[in-house]
C-alpha cells in the first residue's frame, strides 16, 4: 500500500475524516514546535502555540484548497506567532529575552554550548521577520519556493531577503563576539 501524501491526508480531513489528522500531527508537530521555539525561545509558549496551530487546522480544515500542505500549516503557524508577538508587544516593550538556551531543553555539548548561546543571542537581536526567514530556511530547511508561498512573496524576493538576513546575522554575531573579548 502506498503511503498517502500530506495533501491527500488533508483532503480526507477536510472531508470530515478527523482520524487522519493524527498522521499529520505525527509528521508535523515537532517541526512546528521547533519553528515556534526558535521564534519565541520559550518552550511552554511554543507548546501552547503548537496546539493552537493544530486547533486551527481542525477549525479551518474546510478552507484547505488542495495546495501544498506544508505551506498551509506553516502559514497558520506564522500567523499564530504573529498574533502572539503583537499581543506580547502590547504587553511589554520587548519579546525576546537575552537569556541563553537551557542545556536541558536542547542537546548540546560543552564545546559548542558557548557558540550556540552566542548564536541565539545574535538571532534574538534581529527583527522578527529576519529571524523567521533564517529559522525557516536554515534551521527548518524549508525551500525558498515554499517560504515564498508561506509569506506570500516571490521566490526571488525570499532568496534576497534570506541572504540579507544571514548577512545581518553574521554582522551581529561577529560584532558581539568582538565586544565580548
Amino acid at each position: 500500500m502506498k503511503a498517502l501524501t500530506d495533501e491527500e491526508i488533508m483532503l480526507k480531513v477536510s472531508n470530515g475524516n478527523l482520524d487522519m489528522l493524527t498522521t499529520l500531527f505525527d509528521r508535523y508537530h515537532i517541526r512546528i514546535f521547533n519553528f515556534l521555539y526558535k521564534m519565541t525561545r520559550d518552550k511552554m509558549v511554543s507548546e501552547d502555540l503548537t496546539q493552537d496551530v493544530f486547533a486551527k487546522v481542525i477549525r479551518y480544515r474546510s478552507s484547505y484548497n488542495s495546495g501544498n500542505f506544508a505551506s498551509w500549516i506553516y502559514t497558520i503557524a506564522r500567523n499564530i506567532f504573529s498574533s502572539y508577538y503583537q499581543k506580547q508587544k502590547k504587553e511589554r516593550s520587548y519579546m525576546i529575552h537575552d537569556d541563553s538556551l537551557d542545556s536541558g531543553e536542547v542537546l548540546i555539548t560543552d564545546s559548542n554550548k558557548e557558540e550556540l548561546d552566542h548564536l541565539q543571542k545574535a538571532l534574538a537581536q534581529l527583527k522578527p521577520s529576519d529571524r523567521e526567514l533564517i529559522v525557516m530556511h536554515r534551521m527548518q530547511e524549508i525551500k525558498y519556493a515554499q517560504i515564498a508561498e508561506i509569506i506570500d512573496s516571490t521566490e526571488t524576493a525570499v532568496k534576497v531577503r534570506v541572504h540579507r538576513a544571514v548577512k545581518k546575522l553574521k554582522e551581529v554575531y561577529f560584532q558581539t563576539a568582538t565586544n565580548e573579548m
